[in-house]
């Protein structure tokens, strides 16, 4: 039998999908197979490794070389200088190597070094289709050190003693969620995973549910037994066709291997594991509302107490956490609670996974250890902002959360830090602004997706948030007025004291942080009616400096208003009136000579 000399992996995530993946892997397999290197040189798809917005990623065993932005074209090139000669192919790389120096392996680079891989140790790096490779990697040991030499109560209190806090939104304690549902009488109980994620811009649990499923399907059996329950749901979005096909491929490789179903591993402990899916509704992201959509009901909150794990799912006594949650317990029953507590802060224990995106160079999926500065991710990370601009702020916890300014870059990332800052942890969405994000309309695009978002149950978020969204549209139209500021405060406040759910408090937030750091910008809106950041369309006109105007009359080709005039070699005008606003006459005039005010 052939020794296998070097491995090629393929990322197979939707980005990279999208990027073409599927056809860098068939060219791969047939450059592979026409040199007569398809027996020493085994070729594997794999799920998103991080590094979204750079696909297809290709990272290559041994020396973990990761190439990024590879299309079918360059395989060949992949082919015959790294595999056959073993030269790398240096313009594809993520981070050229420093002269006369060794290229350094992904781990090595800027974007995972200050990294610590947890619930995300696997995603990219198995076949996540393959259970085998998840067992090569200790998958399910620690569900058998669970049912077989530990008590649910032992369990419970692992967990609790990690420090693990929930990874979906406020974070309450992993272990002392667990203990209510545990001591709650009821033969019957249920077990259910929030993979609906919901928020703008976020990927985090797509990722584990589409790299790992074994991971989340191990977490949460044995959450299962340490609760005592033998039902549980999976509640994830029809829009993640990818991570449900996954998912189902798992379910079914756990059930042959009786790591599902009847008596597990033996045992007489059984759990069996369903997938509901969802339409996409941010409002079945919160616990009640979710339960009600599995029962088949509309997706609406439930004023609590009673809690789920008093009575949730069909009355039944039920725990419900997220993805990321569950994809940390395995490790933590694997390696100790002690491991896992070593990591993060007093009171915030373990890694997180945040999904990185806006004027950032390295965009893409982040774990980090608890306790890390919002300074070290965005620039030791994410490589600083794109076309060197200046830094402006970060707005963590997706729709929920709030903007943290520059002047706070050096904020732990930990629950109470982010919450002082008045913003929160949320599920994980972390977007980086700079100088040309206005943050009334950055506080409007996140209110407007709330409010379209509400399920409509309580006057404070049906009302409220509606309101509060047509004052922040006047200012961004230069309507706003002077009392406007007091208003969007006031019913902020009312707002978060007054809803249902947790969804409808956290509401105001993006709006109620952006007045509190940049009020300066509402009031600029309001008084000057003007729009800091250029980017209130509304608040912008549009002028030629005829000092550097050179008459070439690129600027009038592209404006599709027709609001560009003038002779050949002569200073062009604007027509004000008929102006749209759109920036293609800055983008095209090479003479800076267009200015927006």
């Amino acid at each position: 039998m052939q020794t296998v000399r070097a491995y090629v992996l393929v990322c197979g995530g939707e980005k990279c999908k999208e990027s073409g993946s599927e056809q860098v892997k068939e060219a791969f397999a047939k450059e592979l197979k026409n040199k007569q290197l398809d027996q020493e040189i085994k070729l594997y798809e794999t799920d998103c490794k991080d590094l979204c917005e750079m696909g297809t990623l290709v990272i290559v065993h041994p020396g973990r070389t990761k190439y990024v932005g590879v299309q079918p074209e360059d395989v060949s090139e992949i082919v015959e200088q790294h595999l056959v000669k073993g030269e790398i192919v240096s313009r594809l790389l993520h981070q050229k190597p420093v002269e006369e120096k060794e290229v350094p392996s992904y781990k090595e680079l800027d974007f995972y070094r200050k990294q610590r891989r947890v619930a995300l140790r696997n995603c990219g790096s198995i076949d996540p289709e393959k259970v085998e490779e998840y067992i090569a990697r200790d998958g399910y040991a620690s569900l058998d050190k669970a049912v077989n030499t530990m008590t649910p109560e032992q369990v419970i209190d692992e967990v609790k003693r990690s420090g693990l806090r929930g990874r979906g939104g406020g974070g309450f304690p992993t272990g002392l969620k667990w203990e209510f549902c545990h001591r709650s009488p009821g033969d019957l109980k249920y077990l259910i995973c929030n993979a609906d994620e919901g928020d703008p811009g976020a990927f985090m649990d797509r990722s584990v549910l589409e790299g790992d499923p074994h991971n989340l399907i191990e977490g949460m059996a044995i959450a299962a037994y340490a609760i005592g329950c033998s039902e549980g749901y999976i509640y994830c979005r029809a829009e993640y066709p990818l991570a449900i096909k996954r998912l189902k491929i798992a379910i079914a490789q756990a059930e042959d291997l009786g790591l599902l179903g009847d008596n597990i591993l033996g045992t007489d402990f059984s759990f069996h594991l369903h997938i509901k899916e969802g339409a996409g509704a941010f409002v079945c992201g919160e616990e009640t509302a979710l339960m009600a959509s599995i029962e088949g009901k509309r997706g609406m909150p439930n004023v609590r107490p009673p809690f789920p794990a008093q009575k949730g799912l069909w009355g039944k006594p039920s725990n419900i956490n997220n993805v990321e949650t569950y994809s940390n317990v395995a490790m933590i029953i694997g390696k100790g609670a002690d491991w896992f507590s070593s990591m993060g802060t007093e009171k915030s224990k373990g890694t997180k996974v945040f999904a990185l995106t806006g004027k950032v160079n390295n965009t893409g999926l982040v774990e980090v250890p608890m306790g890390i500065s919002i300074q070290e991710i965005i620039f030791e990370i994410g490589g600083g902002i794109v076309g060197g601009k200046e830094y402006k702020g970060v707005q963590i916890g997706g729709p929920s959360g709030g903007c943290i300014p520059a002047r706070l870059a050096d904020t732990s990332v930990d629950y109470e830090s982010l919450i002082q800052a008045g913003a929160m942890m949320g599920s994980g969405g972390l977007v980086v602004m700079d100088e040309t994000t206005c943050m009334v309309d950055l506080a409007r695009f996140f209110l407007n997706f709330t409010q379209s978002e509400s399920c409509g149950k309580c006057t404070p978020c049906r009302e409220g948030t509606k309101r509060m969204l047509e004052i922040l549209t006047r200012i961004c139209d230069g309507e706003g007025v002077p009392e406007d500021i007091d208003t969007l405060e006031r019913l902020g406040r009312v707002i978060k004291s007054t809803a249902l759910c947790g969804l409808g408090n956290t509401a105001p937030n993006p709006v109620l942080s952006t007045l509190k750091y940049f009020r300066d910008e509402y009031e600029a809106h309001i008084y000057d009616k003007r729009c800091p950041a250029h980017a209130c369309s509304a608040l912008l006109v549009y002028s030629v400096d005829e000092d550097k105007c050179i008459g070439c009359g690129r600027c009038a080709k592209v404006c599709p208003a027709g609001a560009i005039s003038g002779g050949k070699k002569e200073p062009h005008k604007i027509d004000t009136e008929k102006c749209i606003k759109c920036g293609s006459c800055i983008e095209k005039c090479n003479k800076d000579a267009i200015t927006r005010l």
